[in-house]
């Protein structure tokens, strides 16, 4: 029988914090709380978190600072929860590595659902034949399929998230082809469409910045104006097709 999944919510409104952490609880989850970026940090170290929900307007470090310093070492999933509307908010939160961002006020429904659907595309086996090892290079790179690591020509280790590893999977596996964006949307598992997401496009950003020489002008995955983007690299060895389900 599978363990309980472990959530860490982070909110400064203790009414806030006991709504969202008793809605887990119901669920069967167990939950672990905090009210600032100590308490997370404390938490953190405490027990091995599976899901991290996070306020953005905290006392002391924002979330978004919280946010910025997870992602130097953990590709551990965060749901940024904010008050702030703003398009750039969620953009920037986005950016920095959130895995998905809901607005106040928001129905505690909605907020489980995406959790779980999260939960269950990290418990998902990765694509291919499991325990076999599977990779794929391109200009000196290594992408462990199977691992889900990424290695630069020089053997460095590049952190990816979980967004990030899966965009760039399908690009590579659809090498020289141009994807839309609304079919990459769809590569990042049981996100909900909205004609004005820009999940993509950030993604790509943070991608640019890690695996091109110049991301300013990207030589691999190249924007197609008003339509999508292709990855574009002749001598690519992509991993193996997903098995027929």
């Amino acid at each position: 029988m599978d363990a309980p999944k472990r959530v860490l919510v982070v909110e400064d409104d203790l009414t806030t914090l006991e709504l969202i952490a008793g809605y887990f609880e119901v669920e069967g989850f167990r939950v672990l709380r905090a009210r600032d970026g100590d308490e997370m940090e404390a938490a953190l170290r405490k027990a091995a978190v599976d899901l991290v929900c996070l306020d953005l307007r905290l006392p002391g470090r924002d979330g978004l600072s919280l946010l910025r310093e997870l992602r130097r070492t953990s590709d551990m999933p965060v749901i940024v929860i904010s008050a702030r509307t703003d398009d750039i908010d969620k953009i920037v939160a986005l950016e920095i590595g959130a895995d998905d961002y809901l607005e106040k006020p928001f129905n505690p429904r909605e907020l489980l659902a995406r959790a779980g659907n999260i939960l269950r595309r990290i418990a998902a086996p990765p694509a291919g034949p499991q325990g076999d090892a599977e990779y794929c290079r391109f200009r000196g790179w290594t992408l462990d399929t199977a691992a889900r690591r990424l290695t630069a020509p020089d053997g460095q280790d590049i952190h990816l998230t979980r967004g990030e590893f899966e965009l760039l999977l399908v690009l590579i596996r659809n090498r020289g082809r141009v994807m839309q964006r609304d079919t990459l949307l769809d590569a990042l598992s049981d996100r909900n469409r909205d004609p004005f997401d820009r999940t993509v496009d950030v993604l790509i950003g943070r991608l640019r910045k890690k695996i091109e020489r110049d991301p300013r002008h990207p030589e691999m995955i190249v924007t197609m104006h008003g339509i999508g983007y292709v990855f574009i690299d002749p001598d690519t060895t992509p991993p193996p097709p997903k098995p027929a389900e």
